[in-house]
C-alpha cells in the first residue's frame, strides 16, 4: 500500500466486479440498438474505468475523449467545469454513454449533459464507478453507479490528487495531512 493512503476502500478483485456489472447493465440498457452507441470518457480520471468497461461489453461502442477541468490541484470542485478537449465524433443522433469516475458535486456532468442533448444527442446515459451525493449541487444523477461513497478523498484506479495516484490499482483514501499541507 501507498504510504500516503490511510486505508484501500476497494481491491482489485473488487473493482473488477464493478466493472463487470456496469457492463452488463450497459450490455442490456443497449441491446436493441441498431447504431453503436458512442461511449465518452472524460480524461483522465474515468480512463482506467473506461477502459475495462468499454472491453467488457459485448455490445460494440465507438470510443470519444473529452478532457474538462474544475478541480485543479484542489480537493474541491471550481463549480465551473471547463471543457479543455472536445469530442472528436459528431453526437447528432446517437445514444451517447457519459462514463465517468465519481460524480461528486454533479456540476461537470449536469453542464455536459446540456452541451451534449443541445447538439442533437439521441439519448444520454452516465454510467460512473462511484456516487457521491452527500457533495451534490446540481441537479443529476447517475443512471448506473458501481458505488455509493460518504464525503472522503479517495484516489487510485483513474481518481488523483494533485495528478498523482491515478496509476494505484486500488481505491484508498488518500490521508489528510497529504492534501492540508498543500490547500
Amino acid at each position: 500500500m501507498n504510504k500516503d493512503i490511510e486505508r484501500i476502500v476497494l481491491s482489485e478483485e473488487q473493482l473488477a466486479n464493478m466493472v463487470k456489472g456496469a457492463a452488463a447493465w450497459l450490455d442490456e440498457r443497449f441491446k436493441d440498438t441498431n447504431t453503436p452507441p458512442l461511449a465518452i470518457s472524460i480524461l483522465k480520471g474515468s480512463v482506467f474505468f473506461y477502459c475495462d468497461v468499454v472491453r467488457a461489453m459485448k455490445t460494440p461502442v465507438q470510443l470519444d475523449f473529452m478532457t474538462v477541468s474544475s478541480y485543479g490541484n484542489s480537493t474541491e470542485s471550481s463549480g465551473i467545469p471547463k471543457i479543455v478537449m472536445d469530442l472528436d465524433a459528431s453526437v447528432y443522433g446517437r445514444d451517447v454513454i457519459m462514463v465517468e469516475d465519481i460524480v461528486d458535486s454533479g456540476n461537470t456532468l449536469h453542464k455536459l449533459k446540456s452541451f451534449i442533448l443541445e447538439r442533437g444527442a439521441k439519448s444520454f446515459t452516465i454510467v460512473t464507478l462511484f456516487d457521491k451525493p452527500s457533495r451534490r449541487k446540481a441537479p443529476i444523477a447517475a443512471d448506473y453507479s458501481c458505488c455509493e461513497i460518504g464525503d472522503e478523498f479517495i484516489v487510485g484506479y483513474g481518481l488523483d490528487y494533485a495528478q498523482q495516484y491515478r496509476s494505484l490499482p486500488y481505491i484508498g483514501v488518500l490521508k489528510r495531512e497529504v492534501y492540508e499541507k498543500k490547500n
